[in-house]
């Protein structure tokens, strides 16, 4: 049965390719962006766009929502060192608007984008959801106070919710209602970060530390696709349940390093990727890799698009087709206005 959907922040990386798995599925989509981050060539052809800010939901929210899909949030890990207030006001004061607007609506279904950040450096691998808590910054700081906020609008006023804590996401989406995939400025994820190097806009890629305890030396990371992701998304509309908070892990259940990305993007580009080896950065943990099992039980998620190599040659194909369309526009005199996605993680080990 089709249903009416806000998804905060579908201008984004994440959230646009979720709000077209919705639309896909028949269901009718408003996409709330403030275009901070994201662009409004990002929103999925087919939904209706609000620019506005999460703070002032009371403003928009429509009582014929049937659920939210949030996704607004700052995100970068970096940045949240320096500009905590930042992320406390966005992040936490924004969805605590957020909620306070869906209580006085009547809309009690959520889905909230959640991060591994909350666990900072996890005492186990793979990690579960009842991993202790101890981010190591306030980005991620934040996305738990939030959880905890969620946790307890579920005890006392019955909303249905859940928090989905990604790993790394990367890949992209083509789709019925447009091609979507990551470009975040400042770029600070790996696989896109390496793709660059490959398409000659980047001179070597940087390796933080090479003498860690795992195979080759470097940092250990979960990538998931973010197809897969999406999909975990309209799963945890169907599961969610008045009154509980459940709380599930996105991973793909098994790690690459550092140096397999690089060598998988050479594979697949058939381009040199210099690299260059630099110190450590604090707080960066040899191993992230998720336990998945709550959401292969909960919510009966099973990812299909686990191979890394199948991964990057999706995220190879976006950034290609963009970099060939701006030589395109370049060339033609044009102004090359650009859409994408600002998605939302924390830096990757290895950037």
């Amino acid at each position: 049965m089709s249903g009416t959907y806000l998804v905060t922040g579908g201008a984004g990386y994440v959230g646009s390719v979720v709000a077209a798995h919705l639309l896909e599925a028949g269901h009718r989509v408003t996409v709330v962006d403030d275009l901070s981050t994201g662009f409004r060539a990002g929103v999925p052809a087919g939904a209706d766009f609000v620019q506005g800010r999460v703070q002032d939901a009371a403003d928009w929210l429509d009582p014929s929502c049937d659920a939210v899909l949030h996704f607004a949030a700052s995100s970068q890990v970096g940045e949240s060192v320096v500009r905590p207030e930042k992320y406390w006001h966005n992040n936490v004061g924004g969805t605590m608007a957020l909620l306070d607007a869906m209580r006085g609506a009547g809309v009690r279904t959520l889905v909230f984008s959640s991060t591994a950040a909350t666990y900072g450096e996890p005492e186990e691998t793979p990690i579960r959801e009842d991993a202790p808590t101890a981010p190591t910054n306030p980005y991620g700081a934040s996305k738990l106070a939030v959880d905890h906020m969620i946790a307890g609008e579920c005890a006392a006023h019955g909303l249905a919710a859940v928090s989905l804590r990604y790993f790394n996401v990367a890949g992209a989406y083509r789709g019925a209602h447009g091609t979507l995939g990551e470009r975040h400025d400042p770029e600070s994820h790996l696989i896109p970060l390496v793709l660059q190097v490959a398409l000659g806009q980047r001179e070597a890629i940087s390796v933080y530390g090479d003498d860690y305890p795992t195979p080759d030396g470097t940092c250990v990371r979960d990538y998931i696709h973010v197809a897969d992701l999406a999909e975990a998304h309209l799963l945890a509309l169907e599961a969610a349940a008045p009154g509980e908070h459940l709380v599930c892990n996105l991973g793909n259940g098994s790690g690459f390093s550092v140096r397999e990305v690089i060598r998988t993007v050479r594979e697949v580009t058939g381009h040199p990727v210099p690299e260059k080896t630099a110190p450590r950065r604090g707080g960066d943990p040899a191993f992230l890799v998720a336990s998945a099992e709550r959401a292969r039980q909960r919510l009966g998620w099973r990812p299909s698009r686990t191979d890394l190599k199948d991964i990057v040659a999706d995220a190879w194909a976006f950034v290609r087709g963009r970099a060939l369309d701006a030589a395109g526009d370049a060339g033609d005199g044009g102004d090359g206005g650009e859409g994408g996605e600002g998605g939302e993680g924390g830096e990757g080990s290895g950037t």
